[in-house]
């Protein structure tokens, strides 16, 4: 949630800066005036309670007395009356003011590109040369089927489409690549290992930002205010809701395991084959909460943390800046880590590594004393570390032989009980 006091005082440049994220200036100028509105109609209920008041005290004096009370009842029972009608002013003003502002994105860092969408990201760095094949490289979804390790006839009749069953050394190549990928965070990175809550409820998903806008994405449990955690963000980053941290404890860095559920809305037609883009799946999740002064230094090191991962791998990747019409809704800057992929001659998103600068902590209410004694916003971020599925996937094609085979990248060897390939 943005800072009511940036409306207040930078309305031009808030009003540009979000303009590139797709926020028409008339709907900040309404904001604006609902804002304004707001703090005239607050100091007339204010003045009328107090004259209210007054007049209580002269009447108990009048009374004591025995003077006539009919004039005093009659200035309460008007000032009763305008206090209700304002009382209701207000409560609309601030239910239209409070809504407009929860579906405000972040405010783009100063360093992220303007652009419309994808085709606008700007690649920053590439690590790694595909290799070339002396065949047809082949897809994942059909190696994995032809090695009998992904069932998805079974996973859609148990559960429906984009579903699977992982079998034998699939699952075991699952399960390798998260314990080495949260092994490397802990031991090398500095996280602190979490199994958090895999459902959540209405405020930890309003926290991050997820409600009330894209209520459509996730898995919400009927009769219950739970909802099935889209990722490990959401319980990671409300683990400190409403709580004040001491400026000597940040950073804090955590790290969490976790399925994912979301419900794919708006992606009909996109990769429906594969494991690419799934109902349920694993990633390992990297969260930091840091000082405001040193987020963007944090950033550059969580993205450094998940590219580390597919260097140890042997993979390619490259590393992109996401153009301020293709970022999330809490971030003010984010990189996608892309791998590639061999069958489809392309490079795929494989984690989103982002800076929420202040903008969840104020929907959490997360915060931190400084040195000076000043209570303050902290800053959060958060990075896939990484998304497990996509990784098996980026094996399974950039390891691939020409047998059919696939060979295991060496340092997943001791994961997998010694095996260096899938036959």
């Amino acid at each position: 949630m943005l800072d009511v006091k940036e409306l207040r005082t930078n309305f031009k440049t808030l009003s540009s800066a979000l303009n590139s994220r797709g926020v028409l200036e008339s709907e900040l100028a309404h904001l604006f005036t609902l804002d304004q509105k707001r703090r005239e109609l607050l100091p007339k209920i204010e003045q009328r309670n107090n004259l209210r008041n007054q007049l209580s005290d002269e009447a108990a004096l009048l009374k004591n007395e025995g003077k006539d009370l009919s004039e005093i009842i009659d200035k309460t029972k008007e000032l009763n009356q305008q206090t209700k009608e304002f009382t209701k002013e207000l409560e609309g003003v601030e239910n239209s003011f409070k809504e407009l502002m929860e579906g405000l994105p972040n405010i783009p860092h100063e360093t992220v590109p303007v652009g419309e969408d994808e085709e606008d990201n700007v690649e920053i760095r590439r690590w790694g040369r595909p290799a070339l094949f002396d065949f047809e490289p082949k897809p994942h979804w059909e190696i994995g089927e032809n090695l009998d390790i992904f069932d998805f006839q079974r996973g859609a009749k148990v559960a429906g489409s984009r579903f699977l069953y992982y079998k034998c050394l699939g699952a075991r190549l699952e399960r390798a690549l998260y314990n080495f990928m949260l092994d490397t965070h802990i031991n090398e990175h500095g996280y602190q290992e979490i199994i958090p809550p895999y459902m959540v409820n209405s405020q930890a998903m309003f926290g991050t930002g997820q409600f009330p806008k894209f209520k459509e994405d996730v898995f919400q449990i009927q009769g219950a205010d739970y909802t099935l955690i889209p990722t490990s963000e959401v319980p990671l980053t409300n683990y400190y809701a409403n709580e004040i941290l001491k400026e000597e404890e940040l950073p804090v860095y955590l790290t969490a395991l976790s399925p994912c559920f979301r419900s794919e809305a708006g992606s009909a037609g996109r990769d429906t084959r594969g494991i690419i883009r799934l109902h349920q799946f694993h990633k390992v999740e990297m969260v930091k909460f840091t000082a405001k002064e040193t987020s963007y230094d944090e950033l550059e090191k969580l993205t450094d943390n998940g590219e580390d991962i597919l260097k140890k791998l042997g993979l390619p990747f490259r590393r992109i800046v996401l153009c301020t019409g293709d970022m999330g809704f809490s971030a003010a800057k984010t990189y996608d880590i892309e791998v590639w992929m061999p069958a489809q001659n392309t490079y795929r998103e494989i984690s989103s590594c982002s800076n929420c600068t202040d903008f969840q902590a104020r929907r959490a209410k997360i915060r931190y004393r400084d040195t000076e004694g000043q209570v303050t916003y902290a800053h959060t971020l958060n990075g896939s570390g990484l998304a497990v599925g996509r990784t098996v996937a980026a094996i399974l094609e950039n390891y691939q032989n020409e047998d059919g085979t696939v060979t295991i990248p060496e340092i997943l060897r001791p994961y997998m009980g010694g095996a260096s390939i899938i036959a």
